[in-house]
């Protein structure tokens, strides 16, 4: 009987191990020729953020998705890799679990060096913080045709 019960709470103890291995990391759909460049979790005393694009990929677009609390965009800032800023207009709401608009950035596509915003944390900090997801919509280059004679 103490064999049986042993065994039993050893086959017991082995699944809360396992069941406590996952990642808690969660997978995120993302539509065809969108790819994240980057993520952040807002701040309740600076209400600015940055974020570094660590790829050289051309983008035509970007976009947000936040996490968990709404927030308020109000600048944006795109830097390219020659100093070159794109400010557009932006003044938004963007609740939890939602994306941005679509913010153009070069019909060609431009690589990107950093991004910064400017927000607005809705909520108070004792209920957790709101994380910022940016997508970058890729430039694919039109493919040439061949002529016929």
């Amino acid at each position: 009987m103490k064999r049986i019960l042993s065994i039993s709470t050893l086959f017991i103890a082995i699944a809360f191990v396992i069941s406590g291995c996952s990642t808690g990391r969660k997978t995120i759909a993302i539509e065809e020729g969108w790819e994240l460049i980057g993520e952040t979790k807002v701040n309740f005393v600076k209400d600015k953020g940055s974020m570094d694009v660590m790829n050289t990929n051309l983008y035509t677009a970007i976009r947000f998705k936040v996490e968990k609390k709404p927030i308020k965009l109000k600048g944006l800032y795109i830097v390219f890799p020659n100093g070159d800023k794109l400010s557009p207009l932006i003044d938004a709401v963007v609740e939890a679990d939602q994306f941005s608009r679509e913010i153009a950035v070069a019909p060609e596509g431009r690589n990107i060096r950093s991004i910064d915003f400017n927000y607005r944390s809705k909520g108070n900090i004792f209920k957790g913080r709101a994380k910022v997801l940016v997508f970058g919509k890729r430039y694919i280059a039109p493919t040439a045709t061949p002529r016929s004679n």
